[in-house]
């Protein structure tokens, strides 16, 4: 009887030893969960991101209102029947 119960302890002991260390254990389960939530996580940045591209996308391709402010913006562009002023301010000179 003695060796049944040695057996069954013995037995115990290794199915926790792979429960708490060996493969699938719950270290390795929560490491991975983290690891899960991180990746969906960066999935919903890169979707929100992708998003506001496709909405400037279809901005660009259906109105001229979006190709205007672009072509001021990143061009410098103006229609033909506006002036463009130019105003530099000298830099001010610090007590020496």
């Amino acid at each position: 009887m003695r060796w049944l119960i040695w057996l069954l302890v013995i037995l115990l002991v290794l199915l926790q030893y792979r429960l708490w260390v060996g493969d699938g254990s719950l270290a390795e389960v929560w490491g991975l969960y983290q690891q899960v939530e991180a990746q969906k996580a960066e999935n919903r940045e890169l979707h929100e991101r992708n998003q506001a591209l496709e909405a400037e996308v279809q901005d660009l391709k259906q109105g001229l209102d979006a190709i205007e402010e672009r072509a001021r913006e990143e061009l410098g562009m103006t229609r033909d029947d506006e002036t463009f002023y130019q105003i530099i301010e000298e830099p001010e000179v610090g007590d020496e």
